[in-house]
């Protein structure tokens, strides 16, 4: 589970452990915390940092997903803080995103390079075995939920403009954040299933009935929220199933176009991990 705004922390963990970590691409936004939640063990970190520390261009978003692989973390939640785009996507409301456009401008996106090529599909973005479990947890949890939608991620820190926003609305997007790319791309290189529980927080800029966004109002429903949020967490736990029937997994397998031959003979440390049984 990766926290977003507001986010910081996940109560009821038994047996909690706090490990510190240096990936190969550095150290993640904070140390992870795994614990065990209904009988299951959860990994958790907080993506900003505990005390929101840390842009969304300052996340080392590579790091983040690489120690969730060295721990073998199998099922990745991103719970964020989004900006709704429709007038049905009510602040407050939680949102299952099935596609995303990248229209971040600074973040390193890849693990591959420096001697690898791959290519992974990116046509479905998330899992959708992951998706509909956290979208019957939602139900379960009370929650009004919209399962699928496009998520437009921002480079930020900045909120959009007015003239920013109309444009992602003609584009026909369901919510705007700041986070959850190139997490996903990330996730799936590293062949881990991976979903995001949007939360609602406010309508952007572009609503003529309601004000310009601004922190006070984020922070105002991300409270509601986010008790929310842990309430599907701890439902969700109970019920992601013991068998993958995704794809996800083996993300991999026709993606890497460098043969074995250059691949061993390249600086691929890095990535061993990512290709070790490929090689």
């Amino acid at each position: 589970m990766i926290g977003g705004s507001g986010l910081y922390e996940m109560e009821g963990l038994h047996d909690v452990e706090t490990i510190e970590m240096t990936t190969p691409w550095g150290k993640p936004s904070d140390n992870l915390v795994k614990g065990t939640l209904n009988d299951t063990e959860l990994i958790f970190l907080p993506r900003h940092g505990k005390g929101h520390k840390i842009t969304p261009t300052e996340i080392n978003y590579r790091s983040n997903i690489y120690a969730m692989k060295m721990l073998d973390v199998d099922w990745i939640i991103s719970v964020s803080a989004v900006g709704s785009m429709k007038n049905e996507i009510a602040p407050g409301h939680i949102v299952i995103p099935s596609q995303f456009i990248d229209h971040t401008k600074k973040r390193e996106s890849t693990f591959f390079g420096n001697g690898v090529v791959a290519h992974v599909s990116m046509a479905e973005p998330v899992c959708s075995q992951l998706s509909q479990v956290l979208f019957n947890a939602s139900i379960d949890s009370g929650a009004t939920v919209h399962n699928g939608g496009t998520y437009i991620c921002i480079e930020g820190p900045q909120f959009s403009t007015k003239a920013e926003s109309e444009l992602y609305r003609s584009w026909n997007v369901d919510v705007i954040g700041m986070t959850n790319m190139p997490e996903a791309k990330l996730a799936r290189e590293s062949e881990i299933c991976y979903s995001t529980l949007a939360l609602s927080t406010d309508y952007d800029c572009w609503h003529e009935e309601h004000d310009d966004v601004t922190v006070e109002d984020i922070i105002e429903t991300l409270i509601k929220n986010v008790d929310m949020a842990k309430k599907i967490i701890k439902n969700v736990v109970s019920i992601i199933p013991e068998k993958k029937k995704c794809d996800c997994s083996t993300a991999l397998s026709n993606a890497i176009i460098t043969g074995a031959d250059e691949i061993k003979n390249s600086d691929n440390e890095k990535i061993k991990l990512l290709i070790e049984r490929y090689i």
